[in-house]
């Protein structure tokens, strides 16, 4: 199954993004920690050229320490800094004012030194649907400045919003790419909840996730779902309907749902501190 979600208001908003990044000294970027890769909009990167760039790794807490740790330096390699946060914690939104300085000092220096009175920074906030972007921007803010929801596509206009004295955050709507070259981002980006649901084929997705457990967490879905060793890929989502207790009226497997509850449990953060791509992958 290809995958690919762009509805119409992504074109717009992309338009509007492009002509408001002029305004900004620094892009923000949210990526969603399990898949940094895949939750990168490549068009991001276009259009923040010659801007500064800082890089959020959210739903740390969600994905593997040791794998996000490798992230982490992959992009020190670039020279951006990323960040590792669980944006529904305050106290590590709030960690973000500090790097916004440090990556903007040298715009901070020249304005010291033309004698220019000190005016705020003004950075622009990205990311994917989905990613937590108002999540953050509300908790850094400490107070609701975003709308919020669990699924893509809430926020849908851009509005300025004044995080402190010296920083304004332009917050944005979450818009992906027309086309993904890799079959396996949209894969990825559909696992995670980035695309509307009503448009996949849910146990695909189920069948993507149970393909890379077995590959690289094969003791979870094992302990989570009692699945005995051995057991073929094609029949584990009948194991699970059946010690989930998912059945259809008169008593058969009800197949779509253990594939929504595998992926719900994905999601959720139930089957542990799982990354789906790691830098070497990639």
């Amino acid at each position: 199954m290809s995958i690919n979600w762009y509805p119409g208001h992504m074109t717009a908003a992309r338009r509007k993004m492009q002509e408001d990044i002029k305004l900004c000294d620094i892009v923000i970027e949210l990526l969603d920690a399990r898949i940094p890769f895949s939750s990168s909009n490549p068009d991001i990167k276009t259009l923040a050229n010659n801007k500064k760039r800082l890089i959020i790794l959210n739903k740390s807490d969600m994905a593997d320490s040791k794998v996000t740790e490798s992230w982490i330096d992959y992009f020190k390699n670039q020279n951006i800094m990323a960040i590792p946060i669980d944006a529904r914690v305050r106290k590590q939104t709030i960690t973000i004012t500090n790097a916004v300085r440090e990556t903007c000092k040298d715009k901070l220096e020249r304005d010291k030194k033309r004698g220019i009175a000190a005016r705020p920074i003004k950075a622009m906030i990205v990311g994917i649907p989905n990613v937590g972007k108002s999540t953050f921007i509300n908790s850094y803010v400490g107070k609701t400045a975003a709308k919020t929801g669990n699924k893509p596509g809430v926020t849908r206009g851009n509005q300025w919003i004044r995080i402190s004295k010296d920083i304004n955050l332009l917050d944005t709507p979450g818009i992906l790419w027309p086309k993904f070259d890799d079959p396996e981002i949209g894969y990825r980006l559909a696992s995670i909840g980035s695309i509307n649901d009503d448009i996949l084929e849910m146990r695909d997705i189920a069948m993507f996730i149970i393909d890379f457990m077995q590959s690289n967490y094969c003791n979870v879905l094992k302990d989570r779902y009692m699945i005995m060793d051995g057991l073929e890929k094609e029949f584990i989502l009948g194991v699970i309907a059946d010690n989930k207790k998912c059945v259809k009226k008169g008593g058969e497997p009800d197949i779509d749902k253990a594939a929504k509850l595998l992926i719900d449990d994905l999601r959720s953060g139930n089957l542990g501190r799982i990354s789906l791509e790691n830098p070497e992958s990639i």
